[in-house]
C-alpha cells in the first residue's frame, strides 16, 4: 500500500505545518522527504547558483524568492542540483525550462513558470528562517512533499521513509 502526506497528517496532525496549496510539481520526482537548507533571495539568483554548486547531501533547498514574477531557476541550475546531490527544491517563486525539468531526477515545487529570468543585482541570505505559504521553515525542519501537499515538521517520521525516496 502506498503512503503519502495524507497518512502523515492523519497520524501526526499536531506536529505538522501544512503549506497553502500554491505549489506545483515541475521535477522528475513526484515525492520527496529530506532535511532542509534555506535561502532567501529577491530577483537575484547568484547565491542560488553558488549553493547548487556545493554538495547537497540529499537535502531539499528551500528558496524564498518572495513570489516575485521572474524565474529564479532553470534547467542548467537543476542540472547542477542533480550533479551535486540535492534531492529537491521548494521555491516560493517561479522557474523556467519546465519541459526539461520534468526529465530530471529531482523534486521541484514552485509557484509556476515565467520565461523571464531575474536580475543579478542583490545578495541573498543563506541558512535563515523563512516564512511563506503559511509555513515557518528553518534548518531544524524536515519536509514531506508529494502530489497532495507540502508538510513541514521538526520531526522525521521513520515509518514513512520508504514512501518518500
Amino acid at each position: 500500500m502506498e503512503m503519502g502526506t495524507p497518512d502523515i497528517c492523519d497520524k501526526y496532525r499536531d506536529l505538522l505545518q501544512v503549506a497553502q496549496p500554491v505549489f506545483k510539481s515541475f521535477g522528475g520526482l513526484s515525492r520527496m522527504s529530506a532535511d532542509v537548507e534555506t535561502l532567501k533571495i529577491k530577483h537575484d539568483n547568484a547565491l542560488f547558483w553558488e549553493i547548487l554548486k556545493q554538495p547537497g547531501h540529499g537535502r531539499i533547498l528551500v528558496v524564498d524568492a518572495e513570489g516575485d514574477y521572474c524565474a529564479v531557476m532553470g534547467d542548467r541550475m537543476a542540472d547542477l542540483a542533480v550533479k551535486n546531490g540535492w534531492k529537491g527544491l521548494l521555491i516560493h517563486g517561479y522557474i523556467r525550462d519546465s519541459a526539461l525539468l520534468k526529465t530530471m531526477p529531482l523534486g521541484i515545487w514552485a509557484l509556476g513558470t515565467c520565461p523571464m529570468k531575474g536580475h543579478l543585482t542583490r545578495p541573498g541570505h543563506l541558512s535563515v528562517p523563512l516564512r511563506f505559504a503559511g509555513l515557518d521553515i528553518d534548518l531544524s525542519n524536515t519536509l514531506y512533499i508529494d502530489e497532495d501537499g507540502v508538510l513541514v515538521s521538526t520531526d522525521a517520521f521513520a515509518e514513512f521513509a520508504e514512501y518518500f525516496p
